[in-house]
C-alpha cells in the first residue's frame, strides 16, 4: 500500500522527474546505473527504507536504511513525497530532497513500486513515468534464477509479482521493453534528452530569451 505525503513540492524548478517502475528481474537497477553514469545532470533519489541492509549495499547510497520508529515519525512530520509497505517493510521518497533538487536544475530518478509512482504522479503531473519490461515473462523468471540469490519458492513469488505489476504498465507515459540492454539504454537516454526541451522546463532555464521571444516577463511556469 503506497501513500502520498499532504504537501506537494514546488515543480517550477528547471529539473525533470522520472519514475521508473519495474518488476524484479526486468534489469531496472543496471539500466539505471548505466543512465546515471551516460548523464552527469542526473541524479538518484536515495530512498528510506526499513529492510536490513543486503550483502554489498551501502547506505546512504543504496539507500537510508532507519528503524521503524524513525520512519513512523518522518512520515508523520510530512517528509515524505510518498511512501509504500511492500513485503512488510517501510519504503519512502524524500520530498524535501527532491524539490531542492528539481528546483537547482537537477534531473532526478525515482526506482519505486508502481503504486508509490502513481502517488507521485498524483501529486507532480510533470513526472515522466516509465515502465521497463522484460521481453517475456520466461525471459523474468530466467533471470531470477540466473541471480543465483533466490530459492524457488521465493523466485516463485517474484514472478507471480512480476505479472501484477506488468498489469499495472498502461498507467506509465513511456513503456521500454528490455530485451537488448544497450537498445533499452538508449531509449531511456532518449526519453531524458527529450524532456529536457519541453515547453516549460525551457522556460525556466532561460527566462531572459523567454521575454525576448514570447513577451513573457513573468509568466509562471507551467506542467508539462
Amino acid at each position: 500500500m503506497s501513500q502520498s505525503s499532504p504537501s506537494q513540492p514546488d515543480a517550477g524548478g528547471a529539473g525533470s522527474v522520472f519514475a521508473i517502475v519495474a518488476p524484479s528481474g526486468a534489469g531496472k537497477t543496471s539500466l539505471v546505473r548505466a543512465m546515471l553514469q551516460a548523464r552527469p545532470n542526473l541524479a538518484l533519489s536515495v530512498s528510506f527504507t526499513t529492510r536490513a541492509p543486503r550483502p554489498g549495499e551501502v547506505d546512504g547510497v543504496d539507500y537510508r536504511f532507519i528503524g521503524t520508529d524513525e520512519f513512523h515519525r518522518r512520515r508523520d512530520a510530512g517528509e515524505f513525497l510518498e511512501w509504500a509497505q511492500v513485503h512488510g517493510n517501510f519504503y519512502a521518497t524524500s520530498r524535501t530532497w527532491i524539490a531542492e533538487r528539481v528546483a537547482a536544475g537537477r534531473d532526478i530518478v525515482l526506482e519505486i513500486d508502481w503504486q508509490g509512482a502513481v502517488q507521485v504522479q498524483s501529486l507532480m503531473p510533470e513526472v515522466v513515468g516509465i515502465f521497463i519490461a522484460p521481453p517475456s515473462v520466461a525471459t523474468l523468471r530466467e533471470r531470477l534464477v540466473a541471480r543465483g540469490t533466490d530459492s524457488a519458492d521465493v523466485i516463485a513469488r517474484r514472478v507471480a509479482a512480476a505479472r501484477t505489476e506488468l498489469a499495472q504498465a498502461h498507467r506509465f507515459d513511456y513503456l521500454v521493453i528490455n530485451e537488448h540492454f544497450d537498445r533499452a539504454l538508449a531509449e531511456l537516454l532518449g526519453l531524458v534528452d527529450a524532456a529536457a526541451l519541453r515547453f516549460a522546463r525551457q522556460r525556466s532555464r532561460h527566462p531572459a530569451l523567454f521575454r525576448d521571444l514570447f513577451g513573457e516577463p513573468d509568466a509562471p511556469a507551467v506542467s508539462s
